[in-house]
């Protein structure tokens, strides 16, 4: 049985410990948050705390907090040569306070706290010495089948590649749905689009599949585009998304 302790209830936080809560070979015995709150109702058997001088006794404690938080909190837990691990894309391992064993559990998802993912097929990359790789190994095949190793360095890449399809991706959307709200249309039209976008990507190369006015260089189609964003503040994106495409497929 592994004992854990969650540190932090926000986005991941709240996911992981609704992950791991329900597993036989798996004990959450507490969350810690900084802010007082009330945990959900199938979560309500862990024990709660806001006070970092109550934080129990646990095989791996996992910091589940903002970026660029996780430095400074790390030296501030109560306790020393304990397995201390993040969850962050981009933060190396090393940066952990020296006074507990180091370590990585990244889940490569993005996550919202009121909406509980499937963690069976989500990456965790992990990272720690060797014998607490094994632990974050078995701690990470308790709910995913795809646990892997990933260097601080490899990692910061891997994060740097999940904001483009990510993030960016996302602000694309709002985009598009703020277009299409000017014009009273409903961004729902899109989603069979977007569904089908993102599953041809699991069987081909991005290149492979990339189409539109920008690759076909149809210059007719993109004027007609600039002139109807002619006062947007999306004119710009839409210039530099076209350009981009057009430098990577036309020769």
């Amino acid at each position: 049985m592994l004992h854990v302790v969650i540190l932090g209830f926000g986005n991941i936080g709240s996911n992981l410990c609704n992950a791991l809560h329900d597993l036989s070979q798996v004990s959450v015995v507490q969350v810690f948050n900084r802010n007082s709150i009330e945990l959900p109702n199938n979560l309500k058997s862990i024990s709660f705390t806001s006070d970092i001088s109550e934080i129990k006794e646990a095989d791996v404690y996992i910091i589940a907090i903002p970026d660029d938080a996780i430095v400074d909190f790390s030296s501030t837990v109560p306790f020393q040569n304990k397995l201390v691990v993040h969850t962050s894309g981009s933060v190396p391992m090393q940066a952990l306070d020296n006074k507990n064993r180091k370590g990585v559990f990244y889940p490569l998802q993005t996550f919202t706290k009121n909406n509980m993912v499937d963690f069976s097929e989500i990456p965790i990359c992990i990272e720690a010495e060797e014998e607490d790789l094994k632990t974050l190994k078995v701690l990470g095949e308790r709910i995913s089948n795809k646990v892997t190793l990933v260097s601080s360095e490899d990692r910061k890449i891997l994060h740097l590649a999940a904001v483009f399809v990510n993030n960016f991706v996302n602000h694309i959307y709002s985009i598009s749905e703020d277009i299409l709200n000017q014009h009273d249309l409903d961004f729902n039209l899109l989603q069979p689009l977007i569904a089908e976008t993102a599953n041809k990507v699991k069987q081909l190369s991005p290149k492979q599949v990339q189409t539109g006015p920008a690759k076909r260089n149809d210059r007719k189609t993109i004027e007609n585009h600039l002139h109807l964003l002619k006062d947007s503040p999306y004119k710009k994106v839409y210039e530099q998304m076209t350009e981009a495409i057009k430098k990577q497929y036309l020769h």
